[in-house]
């Protein structure tokens, strides 16, 4: 019988070790997994109960119950006033973008109130970088009232979005879902904080993918007044949910209770929900927030390219028959796509093989992506189609590699441009030329009121084909004037003569 009891006690401590030591290599093999993968792994073992879809009579409860216990009050102070002021400028300008309501804060240590979403059991916090952009300080209050401060592990301008932790284990989270099988007219709940009271829940339907609103660029002021490249990311989840102040980094989830997107922005002429809000695909939002965890940083992926996306108009300007697709302004020298042939004046058309309607459909496939990664680029040149295997390339290779020119003709000038079509030259019976393709508010051509899509033939008498073309020509003066001869939009013959920094 002794026997017995000793082989028991042995048994019981084997186990216990084991257990431990499983415990502690589970913990940290948890820190190298992606987001998705410590959830997987926390589903498998804690299976959700089954949550029917809303079809047939509507029923958001189930959905409802699983998100809220895991979606947080996010309470900000700001004790610097300047910081505070630009962080309320930021508020108001992603909460009511496109109106003018919401009142003046009072002056002294500022308040910001938002909302975030728990995604791992450890306590990391999905939420938009404008909610915790500048704080002093961020306090996390739960559903079931702790408060408890959060430290931010990572935060992104480009794509708002921000992750924060908070101490503790064992935190309720919502599941991750996949926003790319999202459908227009989908039933989804938005779950948050709006105006400071407790968890709120509406319900509507998704109106539109992939919009592009221009608040995130709105949201970067360039440096010392220097025009600011564009690198944000917008592909929006429109949605007649009823969003308002406050929801800004909540849930918005489908009818099985997955996170499909993070609550960004309203449009807005009182500052108050009017009928669409938007919320950023967390398809995008998992390969940002993995990077914030792991780099505390986003490792950007490039293409290499300057673009315009084409309509019927911009079609019409350019001279080119697609009214989809992407008009290639520019190619950054040794970039992924210089290496992978592209040249200014071709047309993207699809990317992985899937046709490209607007920059968004680019641009957030490729936010998905690092340095290193490859994509699959389809474009036209001359009418012909070609496929082309790119490798992305990190953010210090397109800063070493910008061409010189910009220096001149994108600074200077504010101005973007792209050689001519084979229709263009033939409707203006000339052989050379380059086309204006953006035009920068307080440039000398906005100045002069050259508009976008005007022909330039020559500079300084000397015909140009492209960018170093133009500025050849421009360091070639000995006066520091420039004269441009072409035509303009309408084809009517210019010519225009106009001083020029160097």
């Amino acid at each position: 019988m002794k026997k017995i009891g000793v082989t028991f006690l042995a048994a019981c401590l084997g186990g216990a070790v084991a257990v431990g030591s499983y415990k502690l290599i589970e913990d940290k093999y948890q820190d190298s997994m992606s987001f998705e993968e410590q959830q997987k792994v926390h589903f498998t073992n804690n299976p959700m109960p089954a949550i029917n879809s809303s079809t047939g009579d509507l029923d958001f409860t189930q959905a409802a119950a699983a998100v809220t216990p895991a979606v947080v009050h996010i309470k900000t102070t700001y004790n610097n006033p300047g910081a505070s002021a630009g962080r309320d400028q930021m508020q108001d300008m992603f909460e009511d973008f496109f109106g003018g309501g919401g009142g003046r804060r009072s002056r002294g240590p500022a308040m910001g109130s938002g909302s975030g979403v728990i995604i791992s059991t450890d306590g990391y916090i999905v939420t938009n970088n404008h909610v915790v952009d500048n704080a002093d300080k961020i306090d996390v209050i739960l559903p079931d009232k702790r408060s408890l401060v959060a430290k931010v592990i990572g935060r992104d301008a480009n794509t708002d979005l921000a992750l924060i932790k908070i101490e503790g284990s064992g935190y309720p989270i919502v599941k991750l879902g996949n926003s790319d099988d999202v459908r227009i007219g989908e039933w989804v709940l938005a779950v948050g904080y709006p105006f400071a009271l407790n968890t709120t829940v509406t319900a509507g339907i998704v109106s539109a993918k992939g919009r592009q609103i221009g608040i995130l660029d709105n949201a970067q002021p360039s440096e010392n007044g220097e025009p600011q490249a564009r690198t944000a990311i917008e592909s929006f989840i429109q949605t007649d949910a009823a969003i308002n102040r406050g929801n800004s980094g909540g849930a918005l989830v489908n009818t099985r209770g997955e996170l499909i997107g993070v609550n960004a922005a309203i449009a807005s002429q009182s500052g108050s929900y009017e009928g669409y809000g938007f919320a950023i695909p967390i398809n995008l939002a998992k390969k940002v927030l993995d990077d914030f965890k792991a780099f505390g940083e986003v490792r950007r992926g490039f293409i290499g390219v300057n673009f315009t996306g084409l309509d019927a108009e911009q079609a019409k300007r350019f001279g080119v028959d697609e009214i989809n697709g992407l008009y290639v302004n520019g190619v950054v020298p040794n970039g992924g796509a210089a290496q992978a042939g592209l040249k200014e004046g071709d047309i993207i058309t699809k990317v992985e093989g899937n046709k490209i309607y607007n920059p968004s459909d680019l641009q957030e496939r490729i936010g998905r992506l690092g340095p290193g990664d490859k994509v699959q680029l389809t474009y036209l040149r001359d009418g012909k189609e070609y496929a082309k295997s790119i490798t992305l390339k990190g953010e210090e290779s397109i800063k070493t590699n910008e061409p010189r020119s910009a220096s001149v003709v994108t600074k200077n000038l504010g101005a973007a441009f792209a050689p001519v079509s084979d229709v263009l030259k033939k409707k203006y019976r000339i052989t050379s030329g380059v086309i204006v393709t953006a035009v920068q508010q307080g440039g000398y051509f906005d100045q002069i009121e050259v508009a976008q899509g005007t022909v330039i033939t020559t500079v300084n008498d000397q015909p140009v084909n492209n960018t170093n073309d133009i500025e050849k020509a421009i360091t070639a003066s000995r006066n520091n004037m420039v004269t441009i001869s072409g035509f303009t939009p309408d084809g009517s013959s210019m010519r225009y003569q106009f001083p020029i920094r160097r």
